[in-house]
């Protein structure tokens, strides 16, 4: 299946190349030689997409720096004091954000075509739920909600702690990091059992005191054709959902959450990879938020031990997930 995938990706690279090579002959005067004329279009590409690198690469660092002094003065155990740096910590983040975008707009000429984002609200908290596309759907989020809603994050991996300045922000940003534990670890050893859910209480904890945006990618993982079929996904465009995480929020910290921010994310040229952004190569974004109530009586239950719960809130994400399937295939006919 993995050379089946790497020779359907080789085709449609080599499919895209001579279409490339194509639109140049076009537009060349006659005579001219089209060989030298690929080379130089493929040598501005590469320059184009190290230079847009090497600007993210030095505005993480020019807002990390600061950002590291900033956290260092929040290790001051007074309560004020750590919510008033709190404040300082997120403006410089979506700073950060901020020049990003601008480098990203500044590279391509995508076509924005983003819906509902007039009903949101900055200093309410919310719970974002979103289809994974690709890497690219990130800073296109961030891109898309900043202003309007609280600062995104993200859960994350605990070892991601450790990416070099990256890491160190999204601990002094309060990232919550988790440690999931698979079925088989579960099986070989049961007293660890519910430290997810924990770990869970205990991250969000902090978040009761502050307006925020806690995201989720529901699937778990970034789409691909082979993915989908070794689901056998019941989904056209879409993976199976995980619930349990969603869950776990929402236990953790449901009654302080406004409502979910559903956004459906697509790219109607296809998938793109982080060179392509880079490169200005992504056509055309398509978003389409939408505020949800959360249904009260998922708010509190017991996901990893009460069955009928269980089942009640995995009917809930699927059929989010329906819904969210019919939107892409009406944003993909659009």
């Amino acid at each position: 299946m993995a050379n089946e995938c790497l020779h359907i990706r080789l085709r449609k690279i080599r499919s895209d190349c001579a279409g490339i090579r194509c639109e140049i002959a076009a537009n060349l005067p006659a005579g001219s030689n089209i060989e030298a004329a690929w080379v130089l279009s493929s040598a501005f590409v590469a320059i184009r997409v190290a230079f847009a690198a090497t600007v993210v690469g030095l505005n993480t660092v020019l807002h990390c720096l600061p950002l590291f002094v900033v956290a260092f003065f929040k290790l001051i155990p007074i309560e004020p004091w750590r919510r008033l740096l709190s404040v300082v910590l997120i403006a410089l983040a979506e700073s950060w954000i901020r020049v990003n975008s601008a480098v990203f707009a500044a590279m391509s000429n995508s076509d924005w075509q983003v819906e509902g984002l007039g009903q949101l609200h900055r200093d309410r908290s919310y719970l974002v739920l979103c289809n994974h596309q690709s890497w690219v759907d990130i800073p296109v989020l961030q891109r898309a909600l900043i202003g309007h809603i609280p600062f995104l994050r993200f859960f994350l991996k605990k070892q991601l702690i450790w990416v070099p300045f990256l890491g160190l922000a999204w601990w002094a940003l309060d990232f919550p990091f988790m440690t999931r534990y698979s079925r088989s670890e579960l099986e070989k050893n049961p007293s660890l059992r519910g430290k997810d859910r924990e770990t869970t209480r205990r991250a969000c904890e902090k978040f009761r005191k502050q307006a925020v945006s806690v995201m989720n990618f529901v699937e778990g993982t970034r789409f691909t054709t082979a993915k989908h079929r070794a689901q056998s996904s019941p989904y056209v465009h879409l993976l199976k959902p995980k619930a349990g995480g969603v869950a776990f929020v929402l236990d953790a910290m449901g009654d302080v959450l406004h409502g979910v921010v559903d956004v459906t994310i697509m790219y109607p040229a296809g998938r793109p990879t982080l060179v392509d952004l880079l490169a200005g190569r992504v056509e055309q974004i398509k978003l389409h938020v939408q505020e949800r109530p959360i249904p009260a009586e998922l708010l509190r239950g017991d996901y990893e031990n009460d069955a009928e719960f269980r089942a009640r809130f995995q009917a809930w994400i699927q059929q989010l997930w329906q819904e969210k399937d019919a939107k892409l295939e009406c944003m993909a006919g659009a």
